[in-house]
């Protein structure tokens, strides 16, 4: 009976969310921010919507601008409930110190 119920759970099929990387200055934690785009309800026009949540990196493998992809998982704090599966896309050394440059400019970061 428990074997069946663990292969349904291994079977069921896991939420990737891609996003871009906005912070990875925690430990062991990244920042994503995951964008679609809705439909206004009026106006008919698509409007950019975007999310921000906190995965864990276990190996801090990921930075600032990289594009990942992340799944739902048990909570692991607070606010982290994604772990980080794969980067994607790497991004250049140079949009990483942009990033870093622009976080430092924002006033209460």
């Amino acid at each position: 009976m428990s074997e069946e119920i663990s292969k349904t759970v291994e079977a069921k099929a896991q939420r990737r969310i891609v996003g871009r990387v906005l912070s990875s200055k925690a430990d062991k934690t990244i920042t994503v921010a995951v964008e679609r785009s809705v439909k206004h309800p009026v106006y008919g026009k698509y409007v950019r919507k975007t999310t921000k949540l906190h995965a864990h990196d276990e190996n801090n493998e990921s930075h600032e601008g990289d594009l990942v992809a992340v799944v739902e998982t048990r909570p692991l704090s607070r606010t982290k409930h994604h772990k980080l599966v794969q980067v994607i896309e790497r991004a250049s050394a140079l949009q990483q110190k942009e990033a870093a440059a622009a976080a430092a400019l924002t006033p209460g970061g």
